[in-house]
């Protein structure tokens, strides 16, 4: 990218909001126990227990819990990691709605480029310790974890559900008409 586009890419952005790139093994392997226990303690329990979203096959679900799984156990090998973070006080339902956009874009780029990536926040159960490894500054958290690497078997196009089956109209559980 040109130093001029670069930084007008940097004016558009929060003043609140930074990128932190991953690329220290130790801070992944640090950072990703705690992925780890995440998971075994807290996430796969539940979704083994749970059923498939609506319009989900139990088999798609099952392949999806299998690549979850392996997430978890393999996420410190990603390449690389970006870790969008803000500056502020605690970290709420709403104060990262500013640094998402940016996330899904970057998100975009990586399928654009045939990268495999991801959003993830399972991370911040242990929000304190990860902070802390990825060497946040005071006043500073971080908001997501974004591993980026090369996809492994088949990457094709992304399904996507019919909007009847997760949409509704003016209340809830009421069918969708276009």
């Amino acid at each position: 990218m040109c130093a001029e586009r670069r930084q007008h890419a940097a004016m558009a952005l929060s003043g609140h909001q930074r990128y932190l790139v991953i690329r220290d093994t130790k801070i992944k392997e640090t950072v990703g126990a705690l992925y780890k226990r995440a998971w075994d303690e807290q996430v796969a329990p539940r979704y083994r227990a749970g059923e498939p979203a609506p319009g989900m096959s139990r088999e798609r679900f099952l392949r999806l819990l299998d690549a979850a799984e392996y997430l978890a156990a393999h996420i410190h090998e990603a390449p690389v990691w970006i870790v969008p973070c803000l500056q502020g006080g605690t970290p709420s339902r709403t104060s990262g709605s500013s640094i998402y956009p940016a996330v899904q874009n970057m998100l975009l780029v990586a399928r654009a480029l045939g990268l495999g990536a991801t959003l993830t926040t399972l991370y911040l159960q242990f929000e304190k310790e990860a902070e802390a490894a990825l060497g946040l500054p005071p006043g500073f958290h971080s908001y997501a974890l974004l591993p980026i690497g090369y996809p492994m078997g088949r990457f094709g196009p992304v399904r996507r559900i019919a909007l009847t089956d997760v949409v509704y109209e003016d209340r809830w559980g009421q069918s969708f008409s276009d």
